[in-house]
Order: C-alpha cells, then sequence, then structure tokens
C-alpha cells in the first residue's frame, strides 16, 4: 500500500515523537498531508521548528498543521514537561506515535536519571509520556498508541535484576531490549496500542540491522496506516509492516506485561 492510498484524516490530532528525521519525519509529512495536525516533536526547540519548516518550504505542507513541541528523552523532567504542555494546548489526543530512537553507544552510557541511555530514550520516556497523556488519549474509536518497534526486540531479553546493562554490555543487545519493553508495553491494558516494525529503513538506526534498506517514507507508510481509524487494530497486535504477526513470547504474557510496568514506574520515579 502507497501512502496515497490511505484516507484523508483531517479533525484528528497525532504527536509523533522523533519527528525531526527519518521515519519520524515522513510520519509527520504523510499525516499532514491528509489533514492532520500534527504534534511534531524534537529534541530542541530548534530541531522541531527547523523540521516543521522544512516541511512547509519543501513540501508545501500548511504550517497551521505542525505544532513544535520540544523535549530531550535523555531528561525525563523534560518529558514531564512535554506532557503537561501538550495536554494543556491539546486536550484531545487521537494518536500518539512513539517513534523516537537511538542507537545504543558503543560503551555503557548512563543518563543523569540514572539509566541505560537506549532503554530510556527508546522506552521509559516513551512510557512515562505515554502514562502522561493519558487525561488527553482519547478512548473514542480510532484513538490509539502506535509505537515504532523493531524486528530486533525477538533476539532480546530484560534484564530484570540489571536492566542498565551494567554488568555485561553490548550495544546491541541494549537497544533489542528496548524494543522487546516498547514492544511488551503495548500490550498494556491500560492504552489502547499497537506496534509495529516498519521495516529496514535507510535512517541512522540502520547499521544495527543491515546495509541497505528502504526508504524512510516507504516505512512511515506502515507507521500512518495504523494511525488511519479506518483500520481496524487488534489490542496489543504486533505488526511487521502491514502484515499481523505474533511477537516474541514474551510480549504476550500478562505477567511479563505487569513486571516491566512495576520496574518501569521505578525507573521513571513513578509511584501506583
Amino acid at each position: 500500500m502507497s501512502d496515497h492510498d490511505l484516507s484523508p484524516l483531517p479533525g484528528r490530532t497525532v504527536l509523533v515523537t522523533g519527528a525531526t528525521s527519518g521515519i519520524g519525519l515522513e510520519t509527520a509529512r504523510q499525516l499532514a498531508e491528509r489533514g492532520t495536525t500534527v504534534l511534531l516533536h524534537g529534541r530542541t526547540d530548534e530541531e522541531a521548528r527547523a523540521a516543521a519548516d522544512r516541511l512547509v518550504a519543501t513540501v508545501g505542507i500548511d504550517a497551521a498543521r505542525l505544532r513544535p513541541f520540544a523535549a530531550d528523552f535523555t531528561h525525563l523532567d523534560e518529558v514531564e514537561s512535554l506532557a503537561n504542555r501538550v495536554v494543556a494546548e491539546h486536550p484531545r489526543l487521537d494518536v500518539l506515535v512513539n517513534n523516537a530512537g537511538i542507537a545504543a553507544p558503543e560503551r555503557h552510557t548512563v543518563t543523569t536519571d540514572g539509566n541505560e541511555i537506549a532503554f530510556q530514550v527508546n522506552f521509559l520516556a516513551h512510557y512515562l509520556l505515554t502514562c502522561l497523556l493519558e487525561p488527553a488519549l482519547t478512548s473514542d474509536p480510532g484513538g490509539r498508541v502506535v509505537n515504532v518497534s523493531s524486528s530486533l526486540h525477538r533476539t532480546a531479553n530484560i534484564q530484570w535484576n540489571d536492566p542498565n546493562r551494567a554488568r555485561r554490555y553490548s550495544r546491541l543487545a541494549a537497544y533489542a531490549q528496548s524494543q522487546l519493553a516498547l514492544t511488551v508495553f503495548a500490550a498494556d491494558p491500560r492504552v489502547t496500542a499497537v506496534s509495529v516494525h516498519p521495516g529496514i529503513c535507510n535512517t541512522a538506526l540502520m547499521p544495527l540491522y543491515a546495509h541497505e534498506g528502504v526508504t524512510p517514507a516507504e516505512g512511515a507508510t506502515n507507521v500512518v496506516r495504523l494511525c488511519d481509524p479506518a483500520v481496524e487494530i487488534v489490542n496489543g497486535a504486533y505488526y511487521d509492516r502491514a502484515e499481523r504477526v505474533e511477537p516474541a513470547p514474551a510480549a504476550t504474557e500478562d505477567r511479563t506485561v505487569k513486571r516491566l510496568n512495576r520496574l518501569a514506574d521505578l525507573l521513571v520515579g513513578r509511584t501506583a
């Protein structure tokens, strides 16, 4: 399915994290072209505004459809500030696309919040953001969270006693763990959510997979499709591009979902 085959989506509001490059930028473009108001998240105000300006200048997106927002996901207090601003300015949010992600660095790196950096940016920040946006996320049909995950989640395990992987660090294992956690989180019964592997795309993350991939626009089409209220989803399901497939067994275990919630609440400082 090409991005031209999807229906117009006027009147909807979607927050896309990591929307300044790659799949996130293309997701924002495709949604805005269909009439969606896109809350375009970047790491800084300058990056978010530059991405919005680029879409206006290069593909003619109506500037009124793009609302730049900023938060550095290596700082959880910025995630909280982002959520508070979104709820205040957009009390109805139709879709949250949890897309922002980094490749785990070669050397073990811990944020000022005390978490392994890939685990925080790729999962914990999105966990916190989703929880804090619950007041705005609509429960109407078509409202949903779309977690942009990776097929590498199948290779992962969550180190429950050492999620920071301080004792035995591997950048590939750290990245895969963050993607498994994001996939498991889609099965959280508190939200209507799915996760999707958009395909191996030619982005900054591609070296973790292969030497070549499809364009970010092609990958984004698989994300945008799941944002369309006309596309019926199965809550908690995992999609490999446009096809619903079974995720890693851990991603469907109720015990694992509950255990991950407890761990995430602890690591982001939330109390029950």
